[in-house]
């Protein structure tokens, strides 16, 4: 999902494409990207520090929230794994469809030893096919990634997902959003930012109740709002 200023690269109006063009335009991009913590960044890993900083922040100020397991969604090498997750919770899993990204993330969130033990299963696959363990996660994490699902492919992901909470689990949507109410499309990566709106409303359709928001702070002028959204599931 591109950091980019929404001035300066992104386009209203997405064209109509299948959603194999979609997908697989994506999979290329991320092929060729770096399995670097810049490379996770889009060239600014400079924004790393901030942004653990601001999500743990977020995290501290959930009530109820037990540590046993978290799941990070479209992980990439793992780098909210390895800086947000681990130190926090028990077992942390990851999902990531790029098969040279799991492999690294192995190496990179368990190097010097750091959390040994911690990181638990590692499923290579896209979030439009994934469904988790019922009832198995404390926290599932989705960050820089959702923009990478058609709307139909969102909806869906938000109902299956649903069911890996466990009985006091959140759901932390953490995206890039629009300052207009139009949805504008990267070309480049095959991904979309879409409005707050349209998140809270595709959130809720999905079966969750927004229990907390607010805007990552300390980002330069110039890039996409971004918001953290904690959720749980509707009685």
């Amino acid at each position: 999902m591109s950091l980019t200023s929404e001035d300066t690269m992104s386009t209203t109006h997405p064209g109509q494409q299948t959603e194999n063009d979609f997908y697989g335009r994506a999979q290329k991009y991320w092929s060729e990207v770096p399995a670097t913590v810049n490379g996770m960044l889009g060239g600014l890993g400079y924004l790393n520090r901030i942004d653990i900083q601001g999500s743990s922040s977020f995290l501290r100020e959930l009530k109820d929230l037990d540590r046993n397991t978290a799941l990070d969604c479209g992980a990439g090498i793992g780098r909210i794994t390895k800086n947000l997750l681990l130190p926090r919770f028990e077992t942390t899993d990851i999902v990531e469809q790029n098969a040279s990204f799991t492999e690294k993330a192995r190496e990179f969130c368990t190097e010097n030893n750091e959390h040994l033990g911690r990181l638990g299963e590692i499923y290579t696959m896209g979030l439009q096919e994934f469904t988790p363990t019922a009832g198995k996660y404390d926290v599932i994490w989705c960050q820089w990634v959702l923009g990478h699902l058609t709307e139909n492919d969102l909806l869906n992901f938000f109902r299956r997902i649903r069911s890996g909470l466990s009985t006091k689990g959140y759901l932390i949507v953490k995206e890039n959003v629009t300052s207009s109410s139009m949805v504008e499309e990267d070309k480049q990566d095959s991904s979309v930012t879409r409005p707050l709106k349209a998140y809270e409303t595709a959130i809720r359709s999905g079966g969750f109740r927004i229990v907390k928001s607010w805007r990552q702070q300390s980002f330069p002028p110039g890039l996409y709002p971004v918001y953290m959204l904690a959720c749980r599931p509707t009685e």
